[in-house]
Order: structure tokens, then C-alpha cells, then sequence
């Protein structure tokens, strides 16, 4: 222990008496019980006490070294310190992660960074979490490390919404139009079609007014966004449905009571034309025209 200056002034006029600055000759003072109890173990208080401070040091090191030295000069410090934590049995026991449906495992192993047996303090649930939420499935994440070695991961993820076809390519998005895979695309059949630049973005708000029109929505096969400003509505019978570029919802509605009159979708049409709100116009597939058959053979006369 080494003692400031100022310390050791204040403390030598304390033991100098009044008299001369001769010191004073009174008999030392008995001392208390406890403190001959801490005398007599110091040899086992001072390691229990340098074994706490190394695990305080340890675990601000990192932090202390990152906010005095930005620069990163002294980087190497706070990694020695995990190391030395590590040696001492202070690692990594398990990793749990819940949440995961879609996100491909092996992502989210490379932002974790970590496995069994590595350093605890080594691992920053800060860094962590910014590199999962890089993910394109993951919308949230939580990351907790605890001094048992157990680090917990909750993960929440984007919903997949659609499937958007641009220019022969295919990708899942969600509502919001953010693309969240390219690769898996088997899984989700059942979701919707978009077709076109920018359908990705407008589509959620068709389709939500396509689901209030049951009857409608199972015949559709895809929505096609024409000239990034109206829909098309392309059924499974091959038949496209024209919408405005304006009140599509309420075309769609239309669409569904003409559909409960008369079973229009069922018909074989080549079009269906909405874009007019007091007119309907349909074009019917042109009807094949009649194959001839070949002249009958008459009986000719024989050359005699």
C-alpha cells in the first residue's frame, strides 16, 4: 500500500503533541476484540479479499477499458481479463434460444458468437442483439447473460406475408414489404402471390379487403400491380379481373355480391372489367369455330 503526501502530513501532525513537536510518550492503547480477530486471519481474509477484487475488475474491465481508451488502445486488457475469468471456470454453460421459427439456425449461431466452454465475460449481450436484429426474419430480440454461465436469447421474428414475384425472381416479405428470405420459399405455398414492381408495399391493404370477400379470395391466384398504379386480379380459371386505381376495396365488394347473384367468377371470361363504378364489362372467350368435315365421296361412274 503506498500513502499519498497529504496523507502522511495529516497523519504525522496527529502523533506530534503540543509540546515542542517532541512525540508524546503516552502508552499505546489495548486493541478490540475484533480487531485481534481480523490480525490473526489475515492470512485468509487478504486472498478472499484480492479474489473479489479481481472478479469487480473482471467484470468492469471491459467496460471501464471501452470508455476511457475509445481508440482501442488498451482493447487487449479487457480481453485478458475474460481470459483470466475463463481460466477461473467463469465460461459459457448453455445457450438457449427461443423463439425461432424461420430464422435459419445457423445465423443466428454466427451473431451469438459463442459456445460452450468460452470466456462468459467475453460474450456482450449488446453486440449480441444488434447482430441478430441485423437478421432479415428477426424483428426483436432480448439477450441476457448470467453469472451461472447460461445465456438466454428470446427471439421474435417478422411474420411472413407473401410471396412477391419481380421479373422472374421470388421472395417472402412481410406486411410491411420487408423481404425476409429469398432461399426458403417451399414452406410457404399457401401465402399470397404479388406481382409487379412494388407490390410488395401496396399489397397488404388489397388483400385485407380480399379477406372480408371470402368467396372472392379462394379464386384468386394473384395480385398483379400494373404500371405501379392499379390491380389486376388474376383468378385460378385464368380469368383477370380489372380493378380501379382508386376505391379498390369497394370494387372488391362489388366483385363479391355479383358473385353471390350470379356465380360470375365460375363463368368461362376472358376479362372482367371494374374500372368503370356504374358499368360492368366482361369479354367471354370467342367461340371455336366449327370444324368442317370433309366431302362425303359420291359414286363416280367407272371408265369403261
Amino acid at each position: 500500500m503506498v500513502r499519498s503526501p497529504a496523507r502522511l502530513r495529516a497523519e504525522d501532525r496527529t502523533r506530534l503533541s503540543s509540546d515542542g513537536g517532541r512525540p508524546s510518550m503516552a502508552a499505546p492503547q489495548r486493541p478490540s476484540g475484533l480487531r485481534l480477530w481480523l490480525r490473526r486471519r489475515r492470512g485468509l481474509l487478504r486472498p478472499a479479499l484480492y479474489a473479489l477484487l479481481g472478479l469487480g475488475l473482471v467484470g468492469a474491465g471491459a467496460v471501464t477499458v471501452s470508455a476511457l481508451d475509445p481508440a482501442g488502445r488498451f482493447a487487449w486488457l479487457g480481453e485478458n481479463m475474460a481470459e483470466v475469468a475463463g481460466a477461473a471456470g467463469l465460461t459459457v454453460n448453455e445457450i438457449v434460444v427461443r423463439g425461432q421459427q424461420n430464422t435459419p439456425r445457423e445465423l443466428i449461431r454466427a451473431a451469438i458468437g459463442v459456445g460452450r466452454g468460452d470466456p462468459l465475460l467475453a460474450f456482450s449481450p449488446t453486440q449480441a442483439k444488434a447482430r441478430l436484429e441485423s437478421i432479415a426474419w428477426i424483428e426483436q430480440a432480448e439477450v441476457q447473460r448470467h453469472l451461472s454461465g447460461n445465456i438466454l436469447i428470446e427471439i421474435h421474428e417478422r411474420k411472413p406475408f407473401a410471396i412477391w414475384q419481380r421479373q422472374g425472381e421470388f421472395a417472402v416479405v412481410d406486411r410491411d414489404g420487408r423481404v425476409v428470405s429469398a432461399d426458403t420459399l417451399d414452406a410457404f405455398g399457401p401465402l399470397p402471390l404479388l406481382v409487379g414492381d412494388g407490390a410488395h408495399k401496396l399489397g397488404a391493404t388489397l388483400y385485407d379487403a380480399l379477406s372480408r370477400e371470402p368467396e372472392v379470395r379462394r379464386r384468386v391466384q394473384a395480385l398483379v400491380l400494373v404500371n405501379e398504379r392499379r390491380w389486376n386480379l388474376r383468378l385460378h380459371n385464368g380469368t383477370d379481373v380489372l380493378l380501379p386505381e382508386a376505391h379498390e376495396a369497394a370494387a372488391v365488394q362489388r366483385l363479391g355480391e355479383l358473385q353471390r347473384s350470379s356465380a360470375l367468377l365460375d363463368r368461362p371470361l376472358v376479362a372482367i372489367d371494374l374500372r368503370l363504378p356504374d358499368r360492368l364489362v366482361v369479354r367471354q372467350n370467342p367461340a371455336p369455330e366449327p370444324i368442317a368435315e370433309p366431302p362425303k365421296r359420291r359414286g363416280g361412274s367407272s371408265r369403261g
